[in-house]
């Protein structure tokens, strides 16, 4: 298959080139004749390349597992279908310093429900897997497994016994998390796609003629950051629990507008319950992933969940005295939009704050951001004046801001 006019196993080899990787060993099966003629020995491409033919259909995982002697001690491994502008420099650096025997590449995509998850702690240890498919109701956080990983060779030995087909989450990542090997998550915003349907083929070659597959570290990006209540679920003052969460009524397509449009979608919300001890940060958590799971459905994800959890004020039963400070991340403090532009590579000249309150608009104003707030019920509050623009609801936003972009309005 080609993108760009080039096959994607080019890409990978191209990838793996620049990142001063040497040797390339392919596992081929269906037209593996095909692949090993095109690479040929992996000269032009300036790599060692060897491909290796399965006699029969082993899985993703079956012949590298009885391949292990001729891999060196921590290899890179990419599945064969995917598009990706990864720094694998980086990337083996967070595996080398975590010495860790599995890292699997993570992000967020607009298919969560057929995606394969990983359940992370806050340390970036993976302590579950849930293959896909899933039921509709779970509430998975949007942490999907994206057939990228470094491994370290030895650490899959145990598992190697077992002949026959193998499949890299059901078999090995399970079986590393349930023996307790160090599997970590590389979380990252950097292009990856997989091409598992004609639709994401499509999809990925309409990214590449965009410009929008290349390297990270080269791109800044325009970004909605969201305020949370009131402006993509229904405001029913801090929420405790998942079954509390609704999304209002066009959050999706508005959402997917933006996507479309090429902006990054980040959510900053102030969670003073977890300071008032009124609930803990995995509430909050499972809430969020709640959130995620809805937007799923409609196709769209979030690019970033950054969270304040203090409160300045004391007196609360069950208050989490370590949380009640004044910081600078609780809105409208700019805390939360300093981390996500340097964690997301934002530029602030190009992006927009959408929320229901005059803080998100204060928030946005000492950012550099332009604005929007929603609800005409709040037209003549503090914080209105400064907003650069109202509208009732996200939807009229998204259409209004839109519109802005392709005249070039200020």
């Amino acid at each position: 298959m080609k993108i760009g006019g080039k096959p994607v196993l080019q890409h990978q080899l191209e990838l793996a080139a620049a990142a001063s990787v040497s040797g390339v060993t392919i596992f081929a099966g269906y037209w593996g004749g095909a692949i090993a003629s095109f690479v040929g020995d992996g000269s032009r491409f300036g790599l060692s390349v060897e491909v290796r033919v399965e006699p029969e259909p082993l899985g993703t995982a079956g012949a590298v597992l009885q391949s292990l002697d001729v891999l060196p001690d921590n290899f890179f491994l990419v599945y064969g279908d995917v598009m990706l502008s990864v720094d694998l420099t980086d990337l083996a650096a967070y595996h080398l310093a975590r010495e860790a025997d599995f890292t699997a590449f993570a992000h967020p995509n607009d298919h969560p429900y057929d995606s394969d998850l990983l359940e992370v702690n806050r340390d970036g240890r993976v302590v579950a897997l849930h293959p896909a498919p899933h039921h509709p109701d779970c509430y998975f956080g949007n942490v999907v497994n994206a057939a990228l990983y470094v491994v370290r060779r030895d650490a899959l030995r145990p598992l190697a016994a077992a002949a026959g087909k193998r499949d890299f989450v059901k078999d090995v990542m399970v079986g590393l998390v349930g023996q307790g090997s160090c599997v970590v998550a590389y979380r990252s915003t950097e292009y990856l796609k997989d091409m598992g349907t004609p639709e994401r083929l499509q999809d990925v070659e309409l990214d590449w003629w965009q410009g929008k597959i290349y390297p990270e570290r080269l791109q800044t990006h325009r970004a909605i950051f969201l305020d949370r209540d009131g402006t993509l679920n229904v405001d029913r003052g801090h929420l405790r629990d998942p079954e509390q969460l609704e999304l209002l009524p066009g959050v999706g397509p508005a959402l997917r507008s933006f996507r479309q449009a090429g902006y990054r979608l980040v959510l900053l919300t102030n969670q003073p319950v977890i300071a008032r001890g009124e609930a803990t940060e995995a509430d909050v958590e499972l809430v969020h992933r709640r959130l995620e799971w809805e937007l799923g459905k409609d196709g769209v994800y979030l690019d970033g969940i950054y969270v304040c959890p203090h409160h300045p004020d004391a007196g609360f039963p069950g208050e989490r005295t370590d949380l009640k400070i004044v910081c600078d991340c609780r809105k409208p403090a700019t805390g939360l939009v300093d981390r996500a532009c340097r964690d997301l590579q934002i530029d602030r000249i190009s992006s927009w704050m959408v929320g229901d309150h005059p803080r998100d608009i204060e928030m946005a104003r000492r950012s550099g951001l332009r604005s929007v707030l929603l609800g005409r019920g709040r037209v003549g509050q503090q914080g209105q004046r400064e907003a650069d623009l109202i509208a009732d609801d996200l939807s009229a936003a998204a259409e209004i801001i839109l519109k802005h972009r392709e005249t070039g309005a200020k």
